[in-house]
């Protein structure tokens, strides 16, 4: 789905959707963004929570530098201008779940700038790309969480979170569909996860999105945004924004307005609700943090920063291309970092890159998905799925004996030539048994024998088929083809 292509079908005629994410991250750290209070997820209760997440009077906060790091990082990683003097704000509102009253944040000089991530929004055409900017990313620590359902007429506080770091990563308002905001999500939580400063586990709460929607006419000047909050989930995030399109464009037909407000996404449902009025930053009454002095970053900082960034996906997609795999698989390869690692993984084995990519993505992520398991749970190590291809490659199996051992292989964890040996699979290339067994299948069937030879050509994978039954597949198709031939001729 394509920019152009997206348009919503008003009675007025066709509306453009606007659209730009808010992206909270959770950082990678074992300690939170100014304590030393342990971040590990599923924690019980109000067990991971310091002084100074508490807000304890006298309190002070100390920036954890590998939260830094991390978001610098990740700001490299997207080509983003990377701030060497930074400062925090103090960002004040009243929360049950935040004790200190204000939340600190960076709202005026944020550690990183300008950036773009490149989108392929149709995933059978992943050359097909689009760049979306990326206005900031500022660090920030997280509120509680308030729990609503351990008691009938009270509300509980959990403050594990409190004082975790985050991301807050802005894109621009520069997507124009579901299928963009979509694929713009998934491009950011692969870097995020290749660069390790962030797990994206939607799910657990370390990577939601903040979703800012709203519709013109083509070629009009911006329209009012809703901002609908905390969107978990790639597919809830295209289901909110093609609701929220559409009531917005509803509701201006109807003759009513637009107002800028906060809202949720009710996952069952699927629509969107109102939760609040929008507040403009003066109301959070914004001012610079008084306990903590501004980030100064050197040169040698910036270089250790730089040094560590691993193989991106982008630069690793066209590794692979450069290797004769083909775009789509490359994409696909690519797109989960557990995935590029056990293929390069593969690779690094000795197998050849174009088989392994045709093997990998049908074979091992066809039976992967079929248990319903990720590549981190494969029973077949890239060392064992190397061996079991140059047994291909050297003719000891044919295709389909290489299933039959890779099933076995994930039933037993066993090694590829043990299983060949044990059970017997090696292929056949002996072209006295082939032809023998040619011959009986050519007795057996007169009738296709006289139609072949009667123009009937198609006939030619039957005898083969035949052949390669009666063999229990253990005939060297190449062989089989040239002794047919000869003997149907």
């Amino acid at each position: 789905m394509t920019e152009s292509s997206y348009r919503i079908q008003g009675a007025t005629g066709e509306w453009e959707v606007v659209i730009g994410l808010e992206v909270h991250a959770q950082v990678t750290s074992n300690a939170k963004l100014f304590s030393g209070a342990a971040t590990a997820f599923g924690a019980e209760p109000n067990t991971q929570v310091s002084l100074v997440d508490a807000a304890m009077p006298g309190m002070l906060p100390v920036p954890n530098m590998e939260c830094i790091r991390q978001a610098v990082r990740t700001g490299m990683a997207i080509d983003a201008e990377i701030n060497r003097w930074s400062r925090f704000d103090r960002k004040n509102y009243f929360y049950a779940d935040l004790p200190q009253g204000y939340q600190i944040s960076q709202l005026y000089h944020p550690l990183v700038g300008e950036g773009a991530i490149e989108i392929s929004p149709d995933d059978r055409n992943p050359d097909a790309t689009k760049t979306i900017g990326v206005e900031r990313i500022h660090v920030e620590q997280d509120a509680g969480k308030l729990m609503h359902d351990q008691h009938p007429t009270r509300s509980y506080v959990d403050l594990n979170r409190s004082g975790v770091a985050l991301m807050e990563i802005v894109s621009r308002p520069d997507m124009r569909s579901p299928a963009e905001a979509g694929a713009y999500l998934r491009k950011l939580r692969a870097i995020l996860r290749y660069v390790g400063s962030c797990d994206g586990n939607m799910e657990e709460g370390s990577m939601r999105a903040d979703v800012n929607v709203s519709v013109r006419k083509p070629g009009d000047d911006l329209g009012t945004r809703t901002e609908t909050k905390n969107v978990n989930s790639v597919r809830f995030v295209m289901a909110a924004i093609e609701y929220e399109a559409k009531r917005q464009v509803e509701l201006i037909e109807d003759g009513g307005r637009v107002v800028q407000e906060t809202r949720l996404f009710n996952v069952e449902s699927g629509t969107t609700r109102s939760m609040r009025s929008k507040e403009d930053a003066h109301d959070y009454r914004y001012f610079p943090d008084p306990d903590l002095l501004p980030l100064e970053l050197d040169e040698a900082f910036l270089a250790a920063c730089r040094a560590s960034l691993p193989e991106l996906p982008d630069a690793k997609r066209k590794r692979y291309e450069a290797l004769g795999i083909s775009a789509y698989q490359a994409d696909v390869l690519t797109a989960e970092v557990e995935a590029a690692r056990w293929f390069d993984a593969l690779l690094e084995a000795g197998a050849k890159p174009v088989a392994a990519a045709n093997w990998t993505t049908s074979e091992l992520f066809g039976a992967l998905n079929r248990g319903g398991h990720d590549i981190a749970q494969s029973p077949v190590s890239p060392a064992q799925a190397a061996e079991l291809l140059a047994l291909v490659a050297d003719g000891t199996l044919s295709g389909s004996l290489a299933k039959q051992v890779f099933e076995v292989m994930l039933e037993t964890g066993d090694a590829p030539a043990k299983i060949v040996e044990d059970r017997g699979l090696k292929q056949t290339s002996d072209t006295g048994a082939i032809e023998a067994v040619i011959a009986e299948v050519i007795a057996r069937n007169p009738n296709q024998l006289a139609q072949y030879r009667g123009g009937k050509e198609t006939l030619f994978g039957f005898f083969v088929g035949q052949t390669m039954k009666a063999m229990g597949g253990k005939a060297n198709p190449a062989v089989v083809n040239d002794l047919l031939k000869k003997a149907l001729s």
